[in-house]
């Protein structure tokens, strides 16, 4: 039995009217195929084109490794010259992605190349960000800490997205005091078994192709699957719900701050103890023996 997951709307090309009442208010994501069409970058942007822009930057690595008391958040767990990472996207699969890598920073070359789409939301121009991965590699599933509105563009190869709304959170075995679930459920081939929340919990799914837009919303839980080796973009707004504000100023300035203080007091025993409450909790209040 798979996961309950519907194939995310697409459409060619949509006005700023119509993304905003349809999608926006309504906080449902849709696939816009054809909004980079007529951006320098449709044609430009590909692996060997960063390569030889970048190459000689030394650029952070993230692989799937479970998340560790040692690790401080976000640290890399690795570092490698872009263009050393770029041959070896090219030559084989690999877990090594970079994540969170600051365009308007590290490559501002790049910022002729795109344009700011006109769709009603409100994009914070200072926070462009890259993300690479290599075949077969995943980001596990979790949510922003800031709660934005993502406009996210794919480059150079398909990516595969599995998303759920926030209000699905109560059958992911949400991590407490963390913005992940259980690292080691395979939302591929979930086993149900060991994880039977999961059987109700509701999601959506599609393939984004080379220049095309996945407009998630705020606070949605995202799992991306590299089929091919690639690059994307990720253009931010922030929420617009008071509630989802609220919590992006908790994750912020508490909760994140709260975990890593907590994890240096009690190192690994932390992280399990979160694990397991992940279970607990969710059981609990779904009444699951």
């Amino acid at each position: 039995m798979p996961l309950q997951l519907t194939e995310i709307e697409r459409v060619k090309t949509i006005s700023k009217e119509d993304f905003f009442a349809n999608f926006v208010k309504k906080q449902k994501p849709v696939v816009v195929e054809q909004l980079t069409s007529d951006w320098p970058a449709y044609k430009k942007w590909n692996l060997n084109y960063i390569k030889s822009i970048a190459g000689e930057s030394v650029v952070p690595l993230y692989d799937n490794r479970p998340v560790s008391h040692k690790d401080g958040f976000n640290e890399a767990h690795a570092k490698m010259k872009m263009a050393d990472y770029i041959d070896l996207l090219q030559s084989k699969p690999t877990n090594y992605r970079i994540f969170l890598y600051d365009l308007m920073k590290e490559l501002p070359i790049l910022h002729k190349d795109f344009q700011w789409p006109h769709l009603g939301l409100r994009l914070i121009k200072q926070l462009p960000m890259l993300f690479f991965g290599g075949k077969k590699s995943k980001v596990f599933m979790h949510f922003d800490i800031d709660y934005s509105n993502i406009l996210h563009f794919q480059f150079d190869g398909q990516k595969q997205c599995i998303l759920f709304d926030p209000n699905q959170t109560l059958f992911l075995y949400k991590i407490p005091h963390s913005l992940i679930c259980r690292e080691d459920i395979d939302f591929d081939n979930p086993d149900f078994n060991k994880w039977p929340a999961l059987k109700q919990a509701k999601g959506y799914i599609c393939t984004l192709n080379h220049g095309e837009m996945l407009y998630m919303p705020e606070g949605y839980w995202h799992y991306m699957k590299y089929l091919e080796p690639g690059f994307s973009m990720s253009l931010r707004a922030f929420p617009r719900k008071i509630s989802s504000l609220s919590k992006a100023v908790y994750n912020l300035m508490i909760m994140r701050h709260f975990d890593n203080l907590m994890r240096k007091l009690k190192g690994q025993k932390w992280i399990d103890y979160k694990n397991k409450e992940a279970i607990i909790r969710t059981h609990k209040k779904l009444n699951i023996k």
